[in-house]
């Protein structure tokens, strides 16, 4: 059913669906779409929505009759000043959007795949949307009140085509959380592909997303899809995506708005279907504000959030999940190891965790090759856990030159003493210093590594390649 008050518009649209193998059958007001419902509703597989109706608002008729979206998939088509307003509509359970003038193609694509049911893209292989033990969900360990919110969240989002927008701290699990949206989707037996706007140069990562023709610049030695290209049918995990420059996040967006992509070198555009997941560690609201990152872009990708918590926020689970590593790191190294003491539990407890799950994981897996276990020593725990008050003081503060007596802004600065810094960093290698140095910066940059690097006086690239390092050797978090 084509809801369109505008004939012109109306009968293209239904001769665009009909040229693709669709009967069509149009309604010019939102009574009149309420009316063929009650009468023919059975018959009527999808809906085309515009939201400008003579007789009513879009997304009122949506949330006064609020059996339509469980019952028929509905894709909304809005202007392109109005996407805000599409958003809504997805979160009141439109399948999808389209931005106007619509293109015949896409249109096209996206009712094929409304209409499609469910249990023609399903496999065998899905995963079903249920925790596998009652200490864990879907790859996450853990069953504290901040991951049970998450966990539902999933249950929700899993069967819908609508993008989500995973927020949290670098380590708390975005890539695991994409993950069992995927698995457990519809799209859960096609690829999944991730790919870290972050760590691939911006002249390369136009390629890397879209593909490239041989000779469309230099090292392009053959013809290449993109990752957008290779998870056809399936999700396209985009990982730090507020370190995407401004010119890239322009053509993300057409890619968005038409389903198309157009590789590097060509003139031809080619038709995808894939699910687009996103994360970040930053305040995309923010970056918004601040002009590093497109709103309409944003409008587009955040129409599910989900934040996940640190890892400090989730009380017991600290311990469910270092005893659920010891035991699979140590059956690895081939070494029986007892669930960790109380004593120990607690030593982890006090831990900030800058680094989060990856922190924690990395330093069960040195633990495992490092000790013999049965039992951890103290000396397996974190090294701001185990260190003087005093030195755990300086992770909690970053050193600015000022006492720490000194609570009054307008009085003199009391340079801390060399003897005294010294003192705190004595039993710490270069390469700890290091590592705390360049962990505070990024987290006294929400999370941004460009944004480290420029306060460290370093490249970006430096910082990559000195965490891919510390993660090669279980160190990094």
């Amino acid at each position: 059913m084509v809801v369109e008050d505008i004939a012109s518009l109306a009968m293209a649209y239904a001769a665009q669906l009909e040229s693709a193998g669709y009967a069509c059958v149009i309604a010019d007001s939102g009574a009149a779409a309420i009316a063929e419902l009650d009468r023919h509703g059975d018959r009527i597989k999808g809906i085309l929505l515009d939201l400008q109706l003579p007789d009513t608002d879009g997304l009122e008729l949506l949330q006064t009759n609020g059996g339509i979206t469980s019952r028929w998939p509905v894709v909304v088509a809005t202007a392109d000043g109005s996407i805000n307003r599409a958003i809504e509509a997805m979160r009141l359970g439109a399948f999808d959007f389209l931005v106007k003038p619509l293109a015949p193609q896409r249109l096209i694509t996206i009712m094929r795949s409304a209409v499609q049911p469910l249990e023609a893209l399903a496999t065998p292989a899905r995963t079903p949307v249920r925790a596998a033990t009652t200490n864990g969900f879907m790859g996450f360990v853990g069953m504290s009140p901040p991951m049970l919110g998450v966990y539902r969240q999933i249950e929700n989002v899993a069967r819908s085509r609508a993008t989500v927008f995973i927020t949290g701290e670098s380590g708390t699990g975005k890539e695991v959380c994409a993950e069992a949206i995927h698995k457990a989707s519809p799209r859960g037996g096609k690829p999944f592909i991730a790919i870290n706007c972050g760590a691939i140069p911006e002249d390369l990562l136009e390629s890397e997303l879209f593909g490239h023709l041989k000779g469309s610049f230099t090292g392009a030695v053959s013809d290449r899809i993109g990752a957008v290209q290779a998870a056809q049918g399936g999700t396209l995990f985009l990982d730090e995506i507020c370190e995407m420059e401004l010119r890239l996040q322009v053509k993300l967006l057409r890619f968005l708005q038409t389903g198309t992509v157009q590789r590097v070198g060509s003139n031809r555009t080619e038709d995808v279907d894939v699910r687009i997941i996103c994360a970040t560690n930053r305040d995309p609201e923010a970056e918004v504000a601040a002009g590093r990152f497109r709103e309409d872009l944003y409008y587009r990708l955040a129409v599910v959030p989900i934040e996940l918590p640190p890892l400090r926020a989730r009380g017991h689970d600290i311990e469910l999940i270092a005893n659920t590593f010891l035991q699979r790191f140590g059956k690895e190294e081939g070494k029986n190891f007892d669930r960790i003491t109380p004593e120990f539990a607690r030593g982890l407890a006090s831990h900030k965790w800058p680094g989060n799950v990856r922190e924690l994981q990395n330093l069960i897996r040195r633990a495992a090759v490092m000790f013999e276990g049965p039992a951890l020593p103290e000396e397996a725990l974190p090294r701001m856990a185990r260190l003087p008050r005093e030195s755990a003081a300086l992770s909690a503060e970053p050193v600015t030159g000022q006492s720490p007596a000194c609570k009054d802004p307008a009085a003199p600065v009391a340079p801390l003493a060399t003897d005294d810094l010294a003192g705190l960093l004595r039993g710490m290698t270069l390469d700890d210093i290091e590592r705390l140095v360049v962990e505070t910066a990024i987290t006294d940059a929400g999370g941004s590594l460009p944004a480290a690097a420029r306060a460290l006086g370093v490249s970006p690239s430096t910082l990559y390649r000195k965490r891919e390092r510390w993660i090669e050797q279980g160190l990094a978090s």
